[in-house]
């Protein structure tokens, strides 16, 4: 089977079906490019996606990563940007070995099949001139003949006629002769060329254009199976990714595997734990004895209501409202047309509730030497400015321990980054000595002294946490702690000054503060506090509210309602877009005024009447 003997006579047949093969491995290159563009895409997309939900840096959600359920989740987001970078790989593949390889091989293709058609066109432009020359070569001789053939019966007409001459007959004889001369040398040309034509026609047939045509049908079959090959890689490609698609796969299922709810809920306990003891009972008071009755912080701090468990560090009711710090309002309401959904409920913040500061303030200038407690005063001023003491003691126990533990493990992973520092520079001060001419020695004296003293420095930080973390663990001896709770009635010891007015106090975040059993305790007059504090009486309720709406008050200052609650109404909208109302006697705040449908009663005394939540 051979085009050359087959298709002798298909020359241009064959031009045409060697372009469209042509035409059919480009289309398959542009096709593969295509698959490439969207590999890379579909790459780019998946990268994009695992970054999306990517953990930010130095972010509360980035906490949330320590539970084993956002662990796994976090390992799925790791093993998608691998399972990325393996369309990547697939892209890169057929690109070098299918796109680039094939773009080369239809140059050099298009090049082979134009040399191969070119020599073709010159065999047959060849055939060609040589069957024009035997053309050429018979209508000379058949002409020829004819002049002969009239030269001869020219002669015989005259040599016949007895009125020509001889001299006319004999020319007409010499002219007949050398027609017939003529005749037989065209003869002789046209036979010669005849035989030359088929020789050349013999071998254009039967070995030109089959070695020609036999060249053009290697060339094409090895287009056949070049393009079967690239087919072959492109199956390869996708399935030389598979085992590594398979283990990212593997490690996804690894992680979902390693999710442990016992974990997580322990992990909840170790993050939000206290360390507090819950309330004791609380005691008996008897109103029926006439008695005068003078309220200690302790009483009032843990009196917020029967049955009533104390309320967690960082929740959402808050006891009381630190000693001597007004309310801040909360930030502008939403529009009184938006939904309650438009409201933001923001970060979480304890509910402020209200208690009269003039028993604060009877406690406060009779339970402590007042120094103590302003420096306490100016404690809380700093937190409620949003900066932290810096033993954590705004904290409660456990959750101070676990900052104090990781400041320790801070400290200590500097002092080693600095010692090993000092080390290096060490040696390179060695080798400055043992070969001057590499440097000075004493170039590095200085920095080896700073970096003594930042350990040094960093020596005593530690110590100075230690010595807070071992407090907090009962290492060391703390002081004695009162009651949390104690009774309504007025006990006389309150007023030795031996309690200390940091031990039932929060801070406006709601959060425990402790001062340092260490602390200096200085007496001052006590009328250097006379002007600097005023007793604030409740204020009166001026009406009732009806609660439209159910209000999140996450936000300082606010108060959350549930949608048909009563409450009353203490201050009136000033403008601000922000209503302020009580619940009870400790359970004050802010809600946004068209949360809430106002009924102001000008008559209306401050008495607390339960109120039941209604529905509309």
């Amino acid at each position: 089977m051979s085009w050359g003997t087959e298709l002798w006579d298909q020359f241009d047949n064959l031009e045409k079906h060697t372009q469209w093969g042509i035409d059919v491995l480009e289309k398959y290159i542009k096709f593969v490019k295509e698959r490439t563009e969207i590999e890379l895409s579909y790459a780019k997309q998946l990268r994009n996606l695992s970054k999306k939900y990517q953990p930010k840096k130095n972010s509360k959600e980035e906490e949330e990563y320590r539970y084993t359920s956002t662990r796994a989740f976090l390992a799925t987001l790791n093993e998608m940007n691998d399972y990325a970078g393996q369309h990547e790989v697939i892209s890169e593949n057929m690109t070098s070995l299918i796109t680039g390889e094939l773009t080369r091989y239809v140059q050099e293709l298009k090049q082979e099949r134009k040399s191969h058609f070119h020599d073709g066109r010159k065999a047959q432009q060849h055939i060609e001139t040589c069957w024009k020359q035997l053309e050429a070569s018979k209508r000379r001789f058949e002409r020829d003949c004819k002049e002969a053939d009239r030269a001869q019966q020219y002669f015989e007409k005259m040599d016949a006629d007895i009125n020509v001459t001889k001299a006319d007959v004999e020319k007409a004889r010499q002219q007949a002769q050398l027609r017939h001369q003529m005749a037989e040398d065209s003869k002789a040309e046209y036979s010669s060329t005849l035989q030359k034509f088929n020789s050349e026609q013999h071998e254009h047939y039967y070995t030109h254009i089959p070695n020609i045509f036999q060249k053009i049908q290697e060339m094409e079959e090895r287009r056949i199976v070049r393009i079967g090959e690239s087919m072959k890689t492109f199956a390869e490609v996708d399935r030389q990714v598979i085992p590594i698609i398979g283990k990212c796969l593997d490690e996804i299922t690894k992680a979902a595997e390693s999710v442990d709810h016992k974990n997580d809920s322990q992990m909840v306990i170790e993050a939000f734990k206290s360390g507090f003891e819950p309330p004791g009972d609380i005691d008996f008071e008897d109103f029926t004895q006439p008695m005068k009755r003078t309220v200690s912080e302790s009483s009032l701090s843990n009196s917020r209501g029967d049955g009533k468990s104390e309320p967690k560090f960082g929740s959402k009711s808050k006891g009381k409202l630190w000693p001597f710090i007004k309310k801040n309002k909360p930030p502008p309401p939403p529009p009184a047309s938006a939904s309650p959904s438009a409201v933001p409920n923001g970060p979480q913040s304890p509910k402020q509730q209200k208690e009269p500061l003039s028993h604060r303030f009877n406690e406060f200038m009779t339970s402590k030497p007042k120094i103590h407690c302003f420096r306490s005063l100016k404690r809380g001023l700093s937190l409620k400015l949003g900066a932290g003491p810096e033993d954590f003691s705004n904290l409660p126990p456990e959750q101070r321990r676990k900052k104090l533990q990781q400041k320790v493990d801070e400290l200590n992973r500097d002092i080693q980054k600095e010692m090993d520092s000092r080390d290096a520079l060490t040696k390179m001060k060695d080798v400055y000595v043992k070969n001057p001419q590499m440097g000075d020695a004493a170039s590095v004296d200085h920095r080896l002294a700073e970096l003594g003293q930042n350990i040094e420095k960093l020596r005593l930080e530690v110590q100075k946490f230690e010595g807070w973390l071992a407090e907090v663990e009962g290492r060391l001896p703390a002081r004695p702690e009162q009651p949390r709770r104690q009774s309504g009635v007025y006990e006389a010891q309150n007023a030795s000054g031996v309690n200390s007015c940091a031990q039932d106090r929060e801070s406006p975040d709601g959060s425990y503060t402790e001062e340092q059993s260490q602390e200096t305790e200085m007496k001052v007059p006590a009328t250097d506090f006379d002007d600097e504090f005023d007793d604030e009486e409740p204020l009166p309720t001026i009406g009732t509210c009806k609660a439209l709406y159910t209000f999140e008050g996450q936000n300082e200052g606010t108060i959350s309602v549930a949608e048909g609650e009563m409450l009353y109404v203490i201050e009136e909208d000033k403008g601000d877009g922000w209503t302020r109302i009580r619940r009870n006697e400790d359970e004050e705040g802010y809600v946004p005024t068209s949360y809430v449908e106002v009924y102001l009663d000008k008559n209306a005394k401050d008495v607390h009447k339960p109120l039941q939540k209604i529905s509309e």
